[in-house]
């Protein structure tokens, strides 16, 4: 550890005292044993001391780290996506709707493309029974209950106003059935009738709605009944609802089927879907439509085209085809002048970072989920990526953790954030190891 031969060893001790006394804890101890007076022919003694102070300085807790930016590489396929030197073209503006609230956002991304009133309370009306079909689908996946369940009709089910499916007191009617009921046909019968097998009564079922509007961040929201129907404490925003249906729809594809069902009979009763957008236009599979006075006239709207799917959320509008006119412009307005590209797939490495103290000297960060953009059409090359990471970013290191942040920028805009963690445990170094890595941090 120490040069060999005297003419070396105060040459290495005042090399020692140079780099201790940068330390401040330690000054004290430094000008004690090797004062700047002391005579270089009894260095020999104090370099050992000092050199003893530093191995037990090493493992010491470690200083605060600053924090520092790296440029992180795009995709080549996004990065080139693009020609340099090519104008973008212009975006317009989002098209006036009629509605008191509503929002477009991208599904894969959860980017919102437009909105307005988006996070004003409204009534929900009957897009309630989007909240009551995620509590009865998530009842299904944890096997309490099955499609061929068969529910008892009570007469307070029977008893429910506005929409129906008519069903009879006393009858039996499976959860298949039922849910057909609730969607197609907008039953509030039915609701409450898979709200009583779910959770015994009503009021428990609503409390689970309100739970999980919890769990989903739908920060604005709350229920006082499954069907909807108005109440001075049932309210809800675009956005929260926007949350509900981007859920919905990743969590439940299984079932998602049946917001594109076109009709449904019951009791020999025929009702149609009605969501008028199914057949106006043919990319549109769903969601769910909501009516009272109260509410004015609602529609959730989600749409596929090619690799890219959409959702609206329209609330208040004054007609049924008021609310399925804005749905359209918004829709149409989303496809024509934006893009959904992937930028890095889950788990793969991002970029690699200088790691101190650990047994190995760099490690990959990457992120823990599939990261997607949604950008205007012809803007690819004004994306641009870099990472926040701790400076110096000591070990140990788990994947469990994260070791630094990625940002996404459009332009000067920061459209999305996301946690970078390693790709492998780094575990600390060993003592030499760590030393070393000490008296190179102090040096630098």
């Amino acid at each position: 550890m120490f040069p060999r031969g005297g003419a070396r060893l105060p040459q290495f001790a005042y090399f020692l005292r140079g780099a201790m006394g940068r330390i401040a804890p330690l000054r004290p101890l430094v000008n004690f044993i090797m004062p700047a007076s002391k005579p270089a022919s009894l260095l020999k003694f104090t370099a050992p001391l000092l050199a003893l102070a530093l191995v037990a300085c090493s493992d010491s807790e470690q200083p605060a780290a600053a924090e520092r930016t790296i440029a992180a590489p795009l995709p080549d396929a996004v990065a080139n996506a693009t020609p340099t030197g090519i104008k973008p073209p212009p975006i317009p503006a989002a098209p006036q709707v009629q509605a008191k609230g509503y929002i477009l956002l991208d599904y894969v991304s959860g980017q919102t493309l437009a909105a307005s009133n988006e996070n004003e309370r409204l009534e929900p009306a009957s897009l309630t029974k989007l909240m009551s079909a995620y509590a009865v689908f998530h009842a299904l996946k944890d096997g309490r209950i099955k499609m061929t369940d068969m529910v008892t009709i009570s007469p307070y089910a029977r008893s429910q106003d506005g929409s129906r499916m008519f069903v009879d007191v006393g009858t039996q009617v499976s959860v298949e059935d039922l849910i057909q009921g609730m969607i197609v046909q907008s039953g509030n019968d039915a609701t409450v009738a898979l709200a009583e097998h779910v959770a015994g009564s009503e009021p428990v079922f609503v409390d689970l709605m309100n739970q999980y509007a919890q769990q989903l961040g739908m920060v604005s929201t709350h229920f006082q009944n499954s069907p909807g129907m108005p109440s001075p404490e049932h309210y809800t925003t675009a956005r929260d609802i926007a949350l509900l249906s981007r859920a919905l729809i990743k969590e439940y594809p299984d079932y998602y089927k049946f917001y594109s069902q076109r009709q449904f009979t019951w009791n020999k009763i025929t009702q149609p879907n009605r969501n008028g957008l199914l057949d106006r236009d043919p990319s549109v599979d769903g969601l769910k439509t909501g009516h009272t006075t109260s509410a004015g006239y609602c529609l959730v709207s989600s749409a596929r085209r090619e690799d890219m799917r959409l959702v609206s959320v329209v609330m208040g509008s004054p007609s049924v085809r008021a609310r399925e006119d804005a749905s359209s412009a918004l829709l149409n307005y989303g496809f024509n002048f934006y893009q959904t590209r992937q930028l890095y797939p889950n788990k793969a490495p991002v970029m690699t970072v200088k790691v101190w103290k650990g047994d190995v000297a760099e490690v990959p960060l990457s992120v823990v989920e599939d990261i997607y953009t949604t950008i205007p059409r012809g803007q690819e090359n004004m994306l641009s990526a870099a990472a926040d990471v701790p400076d110096p970013l000591f070990a140990p290191l788990s994947p469990e953790k994260a070791a630094g942040q990625l940002r996404i920028t459009l332009g000067d805009q920061v459209i999305g954030t996301y946690p970078l963690h390693p790709t492998t445990d780094v575990p600390e170094a060993g003592f030499f190891g760590r030393l070393a890595d000490d008296v190179k941090l102090w040096m630098r």
